[in-house]
């Protein structure tokens, strides 16, 4: 079910991370403050998520990894930090995905992957892609900024349809604007037109009725 190429996912990462940290690490303390759409967490929070993932990710520390026990553990292990020290880590992380990611080979990034995830090592590390694109969405949203669709959307809608088919959504058509089609099981109804709103009533940021779908649509009912 992985769609995209090890070199783009690698590739693709690694910039994303780089733009999260130009993202976050000028933030003043009143927007470092404000809350987001994910649920009681404000932008601290949610940038402390991504950092902490990656840092778990790339120190081996990869049980339970997505879990709300290790999520908060994420959070809390950096409560009180400021912007530039997180982009700061950020930054040794991102260093340290890089060098991973220039190890692995294509028998590795089929291979399942450790940690208890369901799917192979590169369906993984899409997911990261995905989580780190989302998240900085979710911080622009919190600070009034405008959405950047940029290379992260295409890895958003094939990790969201990899996950909506294992939960037995479907079948659809992904027919966004600038991404090829992408279907969810054998295909059928077909979505269109700009693909963030769907990635964002996919992942419950969004309300379904707006394009036609219901709660099933949900990744995380």
């Amino acid at each position: 079910m992985m769609t995209l190429s090890r070199t783009e996912v690698v590739e693709g990462l690694i910039d994303e991370l780089g733009a999260f940290g130009a993202l976050i690490g000028p933030l003043d303390a009143a927007a470092w403050a404000s809350p987001t759409r994910c649920e009681q967490w404000t932008v601290a929070d949610v940038a402390a998520h991504v950092i902490g993932s990656m840092a778990d990710v790339v120190n081996g520390r990869l049980e339970g990894l997505g879990s709300p026990e290790v999520t908060d553990r994420e959070v809390a292990e950096r409560k009180g930090r400021s912007p530039g020290e997180l982009a700061t880590e950020l930054a040794a992380v991102t260093k340290l995905t890089a060098d991973l990611g220039a190890a692995l080979d294509d028998d590795a990034w089929a291979a399942p992957a450790p940690g208890g995830y369901d799917g192979s090592l590169g369906e993984g590390v899409e997911a990261l892609w995905y989580d780190t694109y989302l998240h900085a969405d979710d911080i622009r949203a919190a600070l009034g900024r405008p959405p950047e669709r940029g290379p992260g959307m295409r890895p958003a809608v094939h990790h969201v349809a990899v996950l909506l088919e294992k939960s037995g959504w479907g079948p659809a058509t992904l027919s966004f604007d600038g991404i090829e089609t992408v279907l969810v099981g054998r295909g059928g109804k077909t979505l269109s037109g700009d693909p963030l709103p769907f990635v964002l009533v996919a992942t419950g940021r969004g309300d379904p009725a707006t394009l036609g779908l219901d709660e099933s649509v949900n990744i995380y009912r």
